[in-house]
C-alpha cells in the first residue's frame, strides 16, 4: 500500500481518541502517536481530577451543615489532602488504562512518542523514524499560559496541583476564568487563603452578568480576596514564601501562585509549516470539516481554539471519522452548547445572554428566580441561587438559560436540550413542576 497507514492520529486525548477509535471500527489502519499518557488533559490533568477535587471540597460545607441536620459531626475534623490527593490519581491511573486498553481492543497502534509533521502525509517519530499516512489528524490539545515577567518561574499551573506535596496556606490565583475559580472554591474550601488577581475587574468573561456578580458577592462573603486591575510585575522568593509584586496593589505574601490566565494550542515545533498549514493566533485553522489549509492533514480540540470544551473536541473527533471513514457525512453544530463553571457554588448556561440576545434579536423577555435553595434555608446558609432564562420577545422560543446554585450542572444539561430543540416559555410552562427540587424554578418562572 502507499501508506503505513491510512491514519495517523498526533495526540490521545479525548478527540484524538475518540477519532482513532472511531476510524479503525470503520476499517482504517488507525496509528496514534501520544508523547505523555493516554487521555489527554481531560482525563489526566484536567476536567476529571478537577471535579474530584471540587467532591472533596465539598465536604466542608456539608459537614458543617449536616450538624443543623441532626448528624453528630465533631468540631475538630481534620482533612487529610495526601489521601485525597492519592486517591484522585489513582483514579486518573485507572482511566489512563482504561483509554489504553479501548484503543487496544479497536485495533488502534499506540506509538508512545512524540510526533512531528514533515509533509502532507508524512511525520518524524522521537526515535526519528518516519510514518506515513494518506490523512494526518491533529488533536494535541493545548497547554496553560504563564505570563512573562521577572520571577515567573516560581508559580505553577493547574497541572501542577494534582501533585503538590502540601497544601498552602496562602494562595494567590491569576485570572478570572473557569479555571481559576473552580480552584479558588477548592483552596478555600481545603481551609486555604485564597487571593484572586485579575487585569481587568471582570470575572468569568462570556457568562451572564447577573451569575458572574452572585458568584462573586458569595466567594466575597466566604472571605476570598480579590485584586483587579492588577498585572504582574515580580515574584520574589524568600525561602518558602513568595512575594508577588502587581500594579495598583500592595505586595501579597503567599506560598503559592498558580497561574490560570488561558491556554495555548500546542502547534509550537510541530512542523506544520512543512506541509502548508496555516495557522491563526497559533491555533489551526479549519473548516467545517476539520480540514485544515493542507487537504490531507486535519485538526480538532483545542488546538483550532474554536471551543475549548472535551465535549466538542470529542464530536469534533466523531464527525471527522464518520465522514471520511464511516459514509456518514457529519458536522458539528456549534449553537447552544452548554458549558459550567464548578466554582462554589457552581454556575451553568446554554445559549445567549441577555446582553447578547438583546444585541441579536432586538426584542428580548427575561424571566428570573431569585431564591434560597432549601438546603440552605435550614442549614443556616444564606447564599441564594438565581435561575435567568431569556426568551426571543416576538416568537416566545427560549434562547438562553442561566443558573447559579447547587447541581446547576446537573440540572442544566437536561434544559440545554429544550433551548437546542427550540421549545417556547409556553411549553415550560404547560410542563408540571416536580416538586419540591430546585429544577422546578425552570416552569414556574412568571
Amino acid at each position: 500500500m502507499p501508506y503505513d497507514y491510512d491514519l495517523f492520529v498526533l495526540g490521545a486525548g479525548s478527540g484524538g481518541t475518540r477519532a482513532s477509535r472511531v476510524a479503525s471500527a470503520h476499517g482504517a489502519r488507525v496509528a496514534v502517536a501520544e508523547e505523555f499518557r493516554v487521555g489527554g488533559t481531560c482525563v489526566i490533568r484536567g476536567c476529571v481530577p478537577k471535579k474530584l477535587l471540587v467532591y472533596g471540597a465539598h465536604f466542608a460545607e456539608d459537614l458543617k451543615d449536616a450538624r443543623r441536620f441532626g448528624w453528630d459531626v465533631p468540631d475538630d475534623c481534620p482533612f487529610d489532602w495526601p489521601r485525597l490527593r492519592d486517591a484522585v490519581n489513582a483514579e486518573v491511573d485507572r482511566l489512563n488504562q482504561a483509554y489504553t486498553d479501548t484503543l487496544c481492543n479497536n485495533g488502534v497502534e499506540i506509538i508512545a512518542q512524540r510526533a512531528e509533521v514533515t509533509g502532507p502525509h508524512s511525520v518524524r517519530l522521537a526515535s526519528g523514524e518516519t510514518k506515513t499516512a494518506e490523512r494526518i489528524l491533529v488533536a494535541v490539545g493545548a497547554h496553560p499560559a504563564i505570563p512573562d515577567f521577572p520571577g515567573n518561574e516560581h508559580g505553577i499551573t493547574s497541572n501542577d496541583v494534582f501533585h503538590l506535596p502540601t497544601l498552602p496556606k496562602r494562595v494567590l490565583i491569576a485570572g478570572a476564568g473557569y479555571i481559576a475559580n473552580e480552584f479558588a472554591g477548592v483552596f478555600h474550601q481545603f481551609g486555604s487563603h485564597v487571593i484572586i488577581m485579575n487585569r481587568s475587574q471582570e470575572i468569568l468573561r462570556g457568562y451572564e452578568i447577573a451569575l458572574r456578580d452572585r458568584l462573586l458577592q458569595i466567594s466575597l462573603m466566604k472571605g476570598l480576596e480579590f485584586r483587579f486591575d492588577a498585572t504582574f510585575e515580580r515574584i520574589e522568593k524568600n525561602g518558602e514564601e513568595l512575594t508577588v509584586h502587581m500594579t495598583g496593589h500592595e505586595p501579597a505574601t503567599v506560598d503559592l501562585v498558580l497561574f490560570a490566565t488561558g491556554r495555548i494550542p500546542n502547534t509550537a515545533g510541530l512542523g506544520l509549516e512543512s506541509a502548508g498549514v496555516e495557522l491563526e493566533n497559533g491555533a489551526v485553522r479549519v473548516d467545517a470539516d476539520n480540514r485544515s489549509t493542507c487537504d490531507s492533514i486535519f485538526a480538532i480540540g483545542d488546538v483550532t481554539n474554536r471551543i475549548q470544551l472535551t465535549p466538542v473536541a470529542i464530536r469534533e473527533g466523531q464527525a471527522f471519522a464518520d465522514t471520511f471513514y464511516g459514509n456518514k457525512p457529519t458536522r458539528v453544530d456549534y449553537a447552544c452548547v452548554p458549558s459550567a463553571v464548578f466554582s462554589h457554588p457552581p454556575i451553568a448556561q446554554v445559549g445567549m445572554t441577555e446582553s447578547e440576545a438583546r444585541q441579536k434579536l432586538g426584542s428580548v423577555k427575561v424571566y428570573s428566580s431569585d431564591f434560597r435553595p432549601m438546603k440552605n434555608v435550614l442549614a443556616g446558609r444564606n447564599e441564594r441561587a438565581l435561575y435567568k432564562m431569556v426568551c426571543d420577545g416576538n416568537t416566545d422560543r427560549v434562547v438562553g438559560i442561566h443558573m447559579i446554585g447547587p447541581d446547576a450542572p446537573e440540572i442544566l444539561q437536561a434544559a440545554a436540550v429544550c433551548v437546542k430543540a427550540g421549545l417556547t416559555k409556553a411549553q415550560f410552562d404547560a410542563t408540571v413542576a416536580l416538586h419540591p427540587t430546585m429544577a422546578e424554578e425552570l416552569v414556574l418562572l412568571r
